[in-house]
Order: C-alpha cells, then sequence, then structure tokens
C-alpha cells in the first residue's frame, strides 16, 4: 500500500510508515494542541516530494500560516512562489484570486478543483484548517459535509488532513459525525500536571493500518516543529477538574437556578 508521510517522522512510525493515500484524517482536539502544526507538516512534505498541495486556511489568514511555517523553517511563501502549493484563504474574503468569499462547501469544492487543475495532474494533498467553521451555526450538518467533501476529492487524487475543533469547557465536537466518515482519526488532547500544560496524541482510527494504540506525549520545538515522545499514561484527575472545584461550579449552577422567577 502506497503512504504519504506525515512529515513527522515519529509519526509516521506509529502507522506503518504514513497515511494510505486517498484517505481522509480527521485531526480533532481542542485549541493550541498541536492540529495546524501537523498540517504545516503534512503540506511541507507533500511539497517536498513533489506533491500537489493545497492549504485550506478557515480561522486563520494567509498570511498567519506563513508566518506559522516560518517559526519551523518550512518557507510557504517560497512554495507558493514557485507554483507548488496554494493557499486559499477562507478567513479574509475580499476579491483576491484564492480568497474564498463564503464558507459555502460547494465554492470551496469549486476552489479546490480550479486549485488542482492549475497545479497539474498528479498525486495531491489537502488541508482543511478547520472543517469545523462550515457548520458551526448548524452542527447537524457536519456528517453530510464531511462524506460530501470525502466524496468529492477522493475522485481527484488527493489525501486529505481535516482538523476538527473541540470545546474547551466540555471537550465536544463542534459538528457530530466527521469521525465517522474519516479514513483515520488523529487525537490531539493536553492536561496540566504541576502548573505545566503538557500535549498528547492517539491514533484512534486508520483504516488498513496496524497503528499503535497507545498515547504519546509530544513537544513543539522551535525551528523543528511536532515532535513525538514516550509513550504515555493519562490519570483520570489529569483530565478534570478537581473535585473541590467542581463542587463550588455546582453550587453557583443551583444557586443560580433558584434564584430565576
Amino acid at each position: 500500500m502506497e503512504r504519504l508521510s506525515t512529515g513527522v517522522p515519529t509519526l509516521d512510525a506509529l502507522i506503518e510508515g504514513g497515511i494510505p493515500r486517498g484517505f481522509f484524517v480527521a485531526v480533532v482536539g481542542e485549541p493550541g494542541t498541536g492540529k495546524t502544526i501537523l498540517c504545516i507538516h503534512f503540506i511541507s512534505k507533500g511539497v517536498d516530494e513533489g506533491d500537489k498541495c493545497i492549504y485550506v486556511t478557515t480561522e486563520e489568514s494567509r498570511k498567519s500560516i506563513i508566518t506559522q511555517a516560518r517559526q519551523f523553517n518550512i518557507d510557504f511563501e517560497k512554495a507558493i512562489n514557485e507554483g507548488k502549493m496554494i493557499l486559499i484563504d477562507a478567513l479574509m474574503g475580499g476579491q483576491e484570486k484564492w480568497n474564498l468569499k463564503s464558507l459555502s462547501p460547494d465554492e470551496l469544492t469549486e476552489m479546490i478543483i480550479n486549485a488542482k487543475k492549475e497545479l497539474g495532474y498528479g498525486r495531491a494533498r489537502i488541508v482543511i484548517d478547520s472543517l469545523s467553521a462550515f457548520w458551526l451555526d448548524r452542527p447537524a450538518m457536519a456528517r453530510r459535509y464531511a462524506y460530501y467533501f470525502k466524496k468529492v476529492f477522493s475522485k481527484w487524487d488527493f489525501t486529505i488532513l481535516a482538523t476538527s475543533q473541540y470545546a474547551i469547557t466540555t471537550a465536544e465536537a463542534f459538528g457530530f459525525g466527521v469521525e465517522h466518515v474519516a479514513d483515520g482519526i488523529i487525537r490531539f488532547r493536553r492536561s496540566i500536571k504541576n502548573g505545566l500544560l503538557r500535549r498528547y496524541l492517539l491514533i484512534e482510527k486508520m483504516r488498513q493500518t496496524n497503528h499503535s494504540p497507545v498515547m504519546h506525549e509530544l513537544k513543539i520545538i522551535p525551528g523543528k516543529g511536532l515532535m513525538i515522545l514516550k509513550p504515555t499514561i493519562i490519570r483520570r484527575e489529569d483530565l478534570t477538574l478537581p473535585k473541590q472545584v467542581k463542587n463550588k461550579i455546582v453550587k453557583a449552577r443551583d444557586k443560580g437556578e433558584s434564584e430565576i422567577p
């Protein structure tokens, strides 16, 4: 089976060398856990290997993604100028050629296909960062839109990485159903230990792959990017509020409800 490297060798080792060609992989987790950095690595590796690369940003501007990539010694601006990748900005709008005017799945699909035609024939990669922006006001549409993107882009020889956000307070997905459609799920998590933020990664699903079932700690290293570290075990207390804090929240909620006329 042909596999595409994620651009993170330590992650590739957890999934038999990479993502199977043509897969739709959901990259899910809370903000600040490393999802966008993984996407940057994935596209950078595609540029290096001569793939046709398209990066769709819905929650940051084109300039922001280019600046982030530069922090890890990845030059997206050069790749764009050399015609090796196209960065579609779905946040800023406007009249520029590769700016999405509205968060419409049909409009995005048309623009991605046009971008692929401009880049030319060959193996291709898409990042959509993030899909959640398309259904924040109608989460019930998540599964339908995810299936639509997967069905259409698979015909164009795309391997897809699509991020999906989780709410910080509830860990609920912004759109139920994306993970059911996906061929693979890479989940990012975080916890606070002794006042220090720690990040983790777990391969929850990767079809046709003997993937690691173990959660691993990760680090984001300036100038290098994402690095997977040793396997780890997260305790329940690392991911939940302390009991005394939860009790205060419950009391405050009950008091508020009792005061409602």
